[in-house]
């Protein structure tokens, strides 16, 4: 056993390996992840094989190692914490989602006296609990609420929500007054109510603990407000595009040129694997910053930033080509 927290699925790993004659395996996990990154060497060089630990950030399933592959001759890539998003022919991928093995009964019920006020409750959950959430939605059931689970329309699963994609909480938004999420930290709730308008309560079955997070919504919906005001005194304007396989979006990054030229402004395309303060403070002669690769920088890291640096949707609502309010109909940050 790898860990006593997580299924690495090592069974299915192994035969995936066999099955592949895989000989040199690179292995790419997320940062709470790669603690086990040991371990999990440890079992496919058991079967005769490289094992290959990339320490790189992976910021999701967006992120695939595809040319870090290429360069040390893997044969396989073996991804971990995420269920498949990019379809590529590139390097033949595994992937283990990782689910957790933490309860969450005990959990949900701490939160319940949170959700006190509304009777209507959406339930949502990434990949690590997916396979509890009945679990969670029987607890709520017994609370005398009344429950909704988007129906995996652009996921792989009911009521998974990703880092970028809230569709299965929109989907039943107008049907809830507020929002459950099952997992750990904030940055997925607040999305939520960045995506829906909504107040959302957290059950994190690794801390045992329930809670609110309208605050520190509140406090980024203020930051993004600050940053599309700054945006709009800006007259050059870089526009990131991200070479990760599924963050490039160079079309998107086109038509925002055109639009942001006939609104007056200059713009400048910049290509970038990693989106830092460091890296885009090179050019001096730009006063703001389109992202059109992970929103989570802009969300999560825009005060490390000099300069504002917004989102697609934000920047249209900076030259008037959409409302403030509007943000939430289209999911503020979802393409």
């Amino acid at each position: 056993m790898i860990s006593p927290t997580f299924d690495f699925e090592v069974q299915k790993l192994k035969k995936e390996i066999r099955k592949r004659k895989a000989k040199r395996v690179l292995i790419q996990l997320p940062e709470g992840l790669k603690p086990y990154g040991w371990q999990l060497a440890k079992v496919i060089e058991e079967l005769g094989a490289v094992a290959i630990v990339s320490a790189d950030h992976c910021y999701g399933a967006c992120d695939l190692p595809l040319a870090e592959a290429e360069s040390l001759g893997a044969d396989l890539i073996v991804h971990c914490g995420h269920s498949q998003m990019v379809q590529q022919n590139a390097v033949p991928t595994i992937y283990i989602e990782t689910k957790a093995k933490a309860h969450i009964k005990n959990v949900v019920w701490k939160a319940v006296p949170y959700l006190e006020q509304w009777r209507e409750i959406g339930l949502v959950t990434t990949i690590q609990h997916i396979e509890k959430l009945r679990e969670a939605e029987q607890v709520l059931l017994e609370a005398g609420k009344v429950v909704a689970i988007g129906d995996a329309g652009q996921m792989q699963y009911p009521g998974q929500i990703t880092g970028c994609n809230y569709s299965n909480a929109r989907t039943v938004s107008d049907k809830v007054s507020a929002f459950l999420y099952v997992g750990g930290g904030k940055f997925h709730p607040i999305g939520v109510t960045l995506a829906t308008r909504k107040p959302t309560i957290v059950a994190d079955p690794f801390q045992k603990r329930a809670f609110k997070i309208q605050d520190e919504a509140t406090r980024i919906i203020k930051k993004r407000w600050a940053n599309i005001q700054q945006f709009k005194q800006a007259k050059r304007i870089g526009i990131l595009i991200g070479l990760k396989p599924g963050q490039k979006k160079y079309t998107q990054a086109l038509e925002l040129r055109d639009l942001l030229s006939k609104a007056g402004r200059q713009t400048m395309l910049l290509a970038l694997r990693e989106i830092t303060p460091e890296v885009v403070m090179q050019f001096p002669g730009v006063e703001a910053f389109i992202n059109t690769a992970c929103p989570r920088i802009t969300l999560d890291d825009s005060e490390r930033f000099l300069k504002p640096i917004i989102t697609p949707l934000e920047s249209l609502v900076a030259i008037g080509q959409l409302r403030w309010g509007e943000l939430w109909a289209k999911g503020w940050f979802e393409d």
